[in-house]
């Protein structure tokens, strides 16, 4: 059997890449940031966290709502993610419920992000976290700010499939 092309194998590992993560290993998700931003494109970065910070995940004690990233001297932090230390952690750790954590992406991918995000109007947003072969993972978001009419039109349209789904379901009663 012929071995694959460095190119079929980038192409493959790129859309092995972007697949949703399972619902069931999702930790927390940022519902905030798809109604305040428009996503358009997601990137899977590795998180740096201390031993206290996975079993409060693991608990899913943590809180996405607030945070953003960005980038210094070259590297990803995320701010504002916010994970709440059990009341069980250890006394000689100093839990931070608030500590800068930092991202872990490949080189190409953070002076791409660099590029994109010093165009105006772009921020990076981590959209959620998840559970991938035993790691928690970051998803984060190259994101443009909505304005309040689009923010207006996303509820609209939202309030509108509520109803046909509600007619939907009285329908077939």
């Amino acid at each position: 059997m012929p071995r694959p092309s460095a190119d079929a194998f980038r192409y493959r590992t790129y859309f092995m890449a972007t697949r949703k993560p399972d619902p069931a290993k999702r930790i927390a998700e940022n519902k905030k940031a798809a109604f305040n931003y428009f996503i358009e494109e997601r990137f899977e970065a590795g998180m740096v966290l201390e031993g206290w910070e996975i079993k409060s995940l693991r608990e899913g004690k943590v809180q996405l709502t607030d945070g953003y990233v960005v980038i210094r001297n070259g590297e990803l932090f995320i701010i504002g993610c916010q994970i709440n230390p059990l009341n069980t952690a250890s006394s000689h750790v100093n839990p931070d419920s608030v500590r800068t954590k930092k991202l872990l992406l490949h080189k190409e991918e953070i002076k791409r992000l660099i590029g994109k995000v010093e165009q105006k109007g772009y921020t990076l947003v981590p959209l959620n976290l998840h559970w991938k072969n035993g790691r928690v993972k970051c998803e984060i978001g190259l994101a443009k700010g909505k304005a309040e009419h689009d923010k207006r039109d996303t509820i609209k349209d939202r309030e509108g499939k509520r109803e046909v789904e509600r007619a939907m379901k009285s329908r077939h009663r």
